[in-house]
């Protein structure tokens, strides 16, 4: 009996709760705008360099929309394997990457949305001159839903850039 009493309380609210309940539920953490302008990035790639295949390319949210996750693999044998996390630093109010491959290298860049297209850019040391190397890589999308990204490098603090890889990524399973 006290327990139907409990419950003609409460079925009243709950009631009212689902008819004038027209409000959206909050956003998480990670809900706003800022953190989805990678957005463009996500999904199955097969990529070309200069017309030949390159690799495929895996890039998925994750962390309820906080991250994103991406799984590279090179071409033919022997091609570099990768993964790299990207995220929107609320703190800083930029874009992250950090990037580990296959092949011994760690490239951590920061930037974002400049012209419509993302870029981060870094700077480590050089294997070949001891020096620093700057790396700017930048993905712009398509109007056809492809990206392109372009990687470059500058040994002389960005005053000339050397192309090292210049993507172009469609869709897995499309022309």
């Amino acid at each position: 009996m006290r327990i139907l009493s409990i419950l003609s309380l409460l079925l009243p609210m709950t009631l009212s709760a689902q008819v004038t309940g027209t409000e959206e539920p909050p956003a998480g953490p990670c809900g706003g705008p800022e953190y989805h302008q990678f957005d463009f990035w996500l999904g199955d790639w097969s990529v070309t360099s200069g017309g030949e295949p390159a690799g495929t390319n895996n890039v998925h949210s994750i962390l309820g929309g906080c991250a994103i996750q991406e799984n590279w693999e090179g071409a033919g044998e022997g091609g570099i394997r990768g993964t790299s996390y990207n995220i929107f630093d609320r703190a800083t109010g930029h874009w992250h990457q950090t990037w580990v491959d296959s092949g011994g290298t760690l490239l951590q860049l920061d930037g974002g949305l400049d012209g419509g297209a993302m870029v981060l850019s870094g700077e480590r040391p050089s294997r070949e001159t001891g020096g620093t190397v700057r790396h700017r890589i930048s993905w712009t999308p398509g109007e056809d839903d492809s990206v392109r990204q372009l990687w470059e490098a500058s040994q002389d603090g960005g005053r000339t850039w050397s192309v090292l890889f210049d993507g172009h990524y469609v869709r897995a399973g499309e022309p």
